[in-house]
């Protein structure tokens, strides 16, 4: 299992499953991460914290933990 944390700067992927649960997986789903959907990676903080994607068009900011549930191939 990969997940959203362990992707690559400059690297495109596909969402499959997100994990965690409640509001946290809710939240995650509102900023359009789902199921199938394409991201790259555009950037990484110094210290890894937080990762720049781009998803449907538009630039986003995840925490590690976040990026943590998502797995991708």
């Amino acid at each position: 299992m990969k997940t959203l944390k362990e992707v690559q700067i400059g690297q495109t992927v596909r969402i499959v499953k997100l994990h965690g649960e409640g509001a946290v997986k809710r939240r995650i789903m509102d900023m359009g991460i789902t199921k199938g959907v394409e991201v790259y990676v555009r950037k990484v903080a110094p210290l890894g914290d937080p990762i720049e994607i781009t998803v449907r068009g538009y630039e986003l900011s995840l925490r590690k933990v976040d990026a943590e549930m998502i797995e991708v191939e």
